[in-house]
């Protein structure tokens, strides 16, 4: 016995405890196996627990400080178990139960029950159900949006102003007058909505008109141009003036001879022709213009340039919406934004019934605002806030919101 006791390991006080709260210490020799020390621990808290051989197997031992969980055929020691240390006794979690295969059955047509049907089940369910042809255009149209309407009316709208002011025997005169108009509008028309905007952040207002005159009257692209040459020396530089065009003054002049002919057949000839040439350089002064950094932009993404120009033609010279655009599946498409709204819809029927409109389109500048508007729709909000357009705009506005609600 003094031998074995010569011999003998260290003894270790060990403190332990349970997910019940219960705490103790336990003695014993660094060599006890823990698979030992675990029955030892289920002997103080569980009595009577031993009886039950798989009661040793269903619990572990953890180590608190390192929370590594004992091999059991492993030594005190040999986990490097120090004195005083703390270890948790902690039940085993009990092994998932495979399910039974009638209870798999069973799940499986409870969610083949709860699935939708498909395509070929709905049809061989309504297959003796009567046709119907419901009209789609009525249940879709509160859906449509006011500026994405806006571009068919514009189209269909010009074509029936240029129709009315061919009618008239002045018409080539007013449309003369009216391209002069146009000519002093590109140098001399301001938006005095986005001036303000513009002022009333603190920029001059001589530097405003010049940044919104090189960005269209958009705000935002003024703002950045702004900013951007805020310590440029040329800032405040005039813009420089483009001289006014004698030639088609001296044309117009020669036309308006040859339209006073002898035969009065061949002066409304004359006349029409020339005032389909004042159509045409009308729309070449309202082309569309793109956004110079927004194509950059674009193009620097790899896109070609007549991508990025219709795309940011379709999408109002939006970068974000074109980015989409040429991502997607470049719907709508260049071609389909010249098409005008059904000229039988009762939308269109009670925009040409209004009084308003009826008056307006007999004007030149109501044609010119449209034709402005529909290359450019950034400038809206000018033509809206012209006297003579914006009441127009605004019945067109109105027409469409009333039969949107209804």
């Amino acid at each position: 016995v003094q031998e074995e006791k010569i011999f003998a390991g260290k003894v270790l006080r060990l403190h332990v405890c349970t997910m019940e709260g219960a705490e103790w210490l336990e003695e014993v020799p660094e060599d006890t196996t823990v698979e030992k020390l675990k029955e030892r621990c289920l002997k103080h808290c569980l009595p009577g627990s031993l009886e039950d051989p798989k009661t040793v197997t269903h619990h572990k031992l953890i180590h608190a400080t390192s929370e590594k969980v004992l091999t059991d055929t492993k030594t005190v020691l040999e986990e490097n178990i120090q004195d005083r240390d703390v270890l948790l006794l902690v039940k085993k979690r009990a092994p998932t139960l495979l399910p039974k295969m009638s209870d798999v059955v069973a799940e499986e047509k409870r969610k083949q029950e709860q699935k939708a049907p498909d395509k070929d089940a709905i049809l061989k369910a309504t297959a003796n159900l009567p046709a119907r042809s419901a009209d789609r255009s009525v249940s879709h149209h509160n859906m449509r949006d006011f500026q994405t309407e806006l571009r068919k009316i514009l189209v269909s709208l010009i074509e029936v102003a240029q129709k009315l002011l061919a009618l008239n025997p002045d018409a080539v005169e007013l449309f003369k007058k009216a391209n002069a108009m146009l000519d002093e509008d590109e140098e001399d028309r301001v938006d005095e909505i986005a001036l303000r905007q513009l002022t009333e952040m603190g920029f001059p207002e001589s530097r405003a008109v010049k940044a919104l005159r090189l960005n269209h009257m958009s705000v935002t692209q003024a703002m950045e141009w702004l900013i951007e040459h805020a310590d440029d020396p040329s800032v405040d530089a005039p813009l420089p003036g483009s001289a006014p065009a004698e030639a088609p003054a001296e044309g117009a002049a020669s036309s308006a001879e040859a339209a006073a002919g002898p035969s009065s057949e061949e002066g409304g000839e004359e006349a029409k022709d020339e005032l389909t040439e004042i159509f045409k350089k009308i729309r070449r002064k309202r082309e569309f213009r793109p956004d110079p950094r927004a194509v950059i932009a674009l193009m620097e993404m790899g896109f070609d340039e007549k991508e990025v120009v219709d795309a940011l033609r379709v999408n109002n010279n939006q970068q974000n919406a074109a980015c989409e655009w040429l991502l997607g599946d470049r719907k709508p498409s260049p071609e389909d934004l010249d098409k005008g709204i059904d000229t039988n819809s009762p939308l269109f029927q009670a925009i040409l019934e209004n009084p308003v409109v009826q008056l307006g389109l007999t004007n030149p500048k109501t044609l010119l605002a449209f034709e402005d508007m529909l290359e450019n729709p950034l400038n809206s909000t000018q033509w809206m806030n012209d006297p003579e357009t914006g009441p127009v705009m605004l019945q067109i506005s109105r027409i469409f919101q009333t039969l949107n609600r209804t």
